[in-house]
């Protein structure tokens, strides 16, 4: 887990207490909700005081991000050479981290929290899911450069749609078929295009 450290007191930090607070944040996440939760409620689960909570965080927010992000793993971005060679390993990793009750558990942690408090959802966007879909998007820029994919193709477009399919998949699991299989059959659509010609509208 990536995290800012904030002990201006330079005193040894204490990883028992730093897995207590982590504990503590996703125990009360799943009980009473990011709304309900607060600072002194997870330092009283945890057993520590709450300065030493504000000597590791800046606020609840970036707590609960971290401590969300404690169950994820990162996905590694591959270089096979071609658009299709990358996804094939993309795919196969994600759903093997991702298509899981711990998957879909850490998913509707951030889903719920963002949704209930937009400070959240920035800090989380700004300090994980940026990064995350610059790395995916070093797949698409590579295909641009091969010619697999159009050169004025919508990067975030894509990976919006992509993202969008893949929690719908998580969430309200509407196939029955792997969910890499759902996946490369939702990318192979998103390349090919539905349209039959002509622009909306035209």
């Amino acid at each position: 887990m990536s995290k800012q450290i904030h002990n201006p007191s330079g005193r040894p930090r204490s990883t028992q207490a730093d897995q207590a607070i982590v504990q503590a944040t996703l125990d009360l996440l799943a009980e009473v909700g990011y709304q309900s939760m607060s600072i002194e409620a997870i330092a009283n689960r945890a057993g520590v005081g709450k300065t030493t909570i504000y000597r590791r965080y800046t606020s609840k927010e970036e707590l609960v991000a971290d401590a969300i992000e404690s169950l994820r793993e990162d996905i590694q971005i591959p270089d096979t050479g071609s658009f299709w060679g990358d996804m094939d390993i993309l795919l196969d990793d994600m759903s093997q981290k991702i298509f899981s009750h711990l998957g879909r558990q850490t998913l509707a942690l951030i889903i719920s929290s963002a949704s209930s408090n937009p400070q959240f959802a920035q800090l989380y966007w700004t300090k994980y899911t940026k990064p995350r879909r610059e790395a995916f998007a070093t797949v698409l820029e590579r295909a641009k450069i091969r010619q697999e994919i159009q050169a004025d193709a919508d990067i975030d477009l894509i990976i919006n749609l992509l993202s969008g399919s893949l929690y719908y998949a998580l969430i309200f699991q509407p196939t029955t078929e792997p969910l890499e299989t759902y996946m490369r059959r939702t990318m192979q659509v998103l390349m090919k295009g539905v349209g039959s010609g002509g622009r909306w509208g035209e």
